[in-house]
C-alpha cells in the first residue's frame, strides 16, 4: 500500500511540474488570471490536474481533461463544474464515493475503489485538445494503470476510449482500435485477461442538459460494474 501511494505521489508531482504542451500552459495560465466573473476571489489553480482516488482502486475511472473553470481552478479532476456534479453524484448513489459533490480540494471527497484521471491533464482551449497534447500526456495515463492494474476501466466519451485503447495498440497488445466501437454502455475485453474497458457519454452540460446522458443510464452501467467488481472478489 505504501508503495502504491509512493508511486502515485511520484506521479502526480511530475503532472503538476508538466509543461509538455506550450499552447495548453498559455492557455490554462490565462484562465487563471483572468478568471471567470463568479470565481474572481478564488486563487485558481493553473497547473496540469493529476489523477485522484483510491490506490487500491478497481475502477479506473477515464475523463478527458479539465475544465477551463472546473479542474484548472480547483486542482482536482472533475472537481467545481457541472460534469463533476453529475459524475459524483452517480459514483455516490453506486457507492464509490463516501459523498455526492465535488467542490474543492479540501472537501473531504474520498473516492472508494476508484480512481480518476483525464486523457489530457490540461484544460485545452473549446475542450479540444490536440492529438500531440493526448500523446504527451500519454506517460502519465500509461504508468496509472500500471501502478492500479485495474480490473475495470470506465472511458467517459469517445477521447477517452479511444486513448486507453491506443495504449494497448502501441504497447502491442491490439492491432487496431477499429473493431472496438464506442457507445454507452458498451463493453470490450481488448486483451484477454486485462481490464473490461466500458464505455459512458462524458457528462457534459452538452450531454446531460440536453438528455442524451441521463442519471438513469449512469446508474445502470455502474449497478453493472459493481456487480462486475464484486463477482470477481468472490470468485
Amino acid at each position: 500500500m505504501a508503495e502504491l501511494n509512493d508511486s502515485l505521489n511520484v506521479l502526480k508531482e511530475q503532472v503538476i511540474a508538466c509543461r509538455k504542451c506550450a499552447r495548453l500552459v498559455k492557455y490554462r495560465e490565462e484562465v487563471a488570471r483572468v478568471k471567470r466573473r463568479a470565481f474572481r476571489e478564488w486563487e485558481y489553480w493553473g497547473k496540469a490536474v493529476p489523477g485522484f482516488g483510491d490506490p487500491q482502486a478497481q475502477l479506473f475511472i477515464l475523463g478527458l481533461a479539465p475544465a477551463a473553470h472546473g479542474g484548472n481552478r480547483t486542482g482536482r479532476v472533475f472537481t467545481g463544474d457541472r460534469s463533476g456534479d453529475f459524475l459524483y453524484a452517480a459514483l455516490h448513489k453506486a457507492g464509490f464515493t463516501n459523498q455526492a459533490t465535488s467542490l474543492h480540494r479540501d472537501d473531504g471527497l474520498r473516492l472508494k475503489n476508484a480512481y480518476i484521471a483525464a486523457a489530457v491533464r490540461c484544460a485545452p482551449p473549446t475542450n479540444k485538445p490536440e492529438p500531440s497534447e493526448i500523446l504527451n500526456c500519454r506517460p502519465y495515463l500509461e504508468k496509472e494503470l500500471e501502478v492500479l492494474r485495474p480490473r475495470v476501466v470506465l472511458a467517459l466519451g469517445k477521447i477517452a476510449w479511444d486513448a486507453y485503447l491506443e495504449i494497448l495498440k502501441q504497447e502491442g497488445k491490439i492491432v487496431s482500435r477499429a473493431k472496438f466501437v464506442f457507445a454507452h454502455g458498451a463493453e470490450e475485453r481488448p486483451v484477454s485477461g486485462g481490464p473490461l474497458l466500458v464505455g459512458v457519454y462524458h457528462p457534459s452540460q452538452q450531454n446531460t442538459q440536453t438528455g442524451k446522458v441521463t442519471a438513469a443510464m449512469y446508474a445502470k452501467v455502474l449497478k453493472r460494474i459493481t456487480r462486475l467488481l464484486d463477482e470477481k472478489r468472490s470468485n
